[in-house]
């Protein structure tokens, strides 16, 4: 019987954050370093579900283990909801987190409206058949400076009120229990019993 999830990705951040939250759930959580060379997914979709379930749904079918993937984003209201489902890529395709972080403090620059939100989609997949979908939201602003040096991506911009202090600025158990990504993998935990059974089922129709 399978025991493996994929985390469809070899971002080491993303991938330390769900090997946490899955730190109780038997599974044993790997990421795309663990396995050979794949071809990249190209992340055309319109929406953070849509390149959630094509990263998950194709990873599954690759490797022929249950894959999880999550497209996750940040939304800011002056900038009409970019770097949104671009937030990877802001600054280009090779993009570093300090390059992207650097284009959105210049396109604030002088913005009195700096409200913003990170949102996370994440899907479960399973080599054939349908998916499972998780939402999160967190919302709060982009600071004027950057601080912190945990985390990774926008973390040291994004400004979480009630905390007074930037995702950056929070160890990952604090931040965890409040951004986009903790949230929707709280829904996901909730449900973890049937989530299992339905990962169960559903491997046990794939073929040998």
């Amino acid at each position: 019987m399978y025991r493996t999830l994929v985390i469809a990705t070899r971002n080491k951040g993303k991938i330390r954050e769900f090997s946490g939250l899955f730190s109780e759930s038997g599974l044993n959580v790997c990421g795309l370093d663990d396995f050979g060379p794949i071809p990249n997914v190209i992340e055309d979709g319109k929406t953070f579900e849509e390149n959630a379930l094509k990263k998950a749904g194709f990873t599954a079918k690759v490797l022929g283990l249950p894959a999880l993937a999550d497209d996750s984003g940040l939304t800011v209201k002056a900038l009409k909801g970019l770097p949104g489902i671009y937030s990877a890529r802001y600054a280009g395709e090779k993009a570093t987190d300090e390059d992207n972080n650097r284009k959105l403090m210049e396109a604030l620059k002088g913005e009195g409206d700096r409200e913003a939100a990170f949102v996370c989609v994440i899907a479960i997949a399973v080599p054939r058949g349908p998916a499972l979908i998780y939402e999160g939201r967190c919302d709060g602003f982009i600071a004027e400076t950057p601080a912190g040096t945990n985390g990774f991506g926008y973390d040291p911009v994004f400004w979480y009120p009630p905390a007074r202090k930037t995702f950056a600025q929070m160890s990952l158990e604090e931040k965890n229990k409040v951004s986009h990504r903790g949230k929707a993998m709280a829904e996901l935990k909730a449900e973890g019993a049937k989530v299992i059974k339905w990962l169960d089922l559903r491997m046990a129709e794939e073929p040998v």
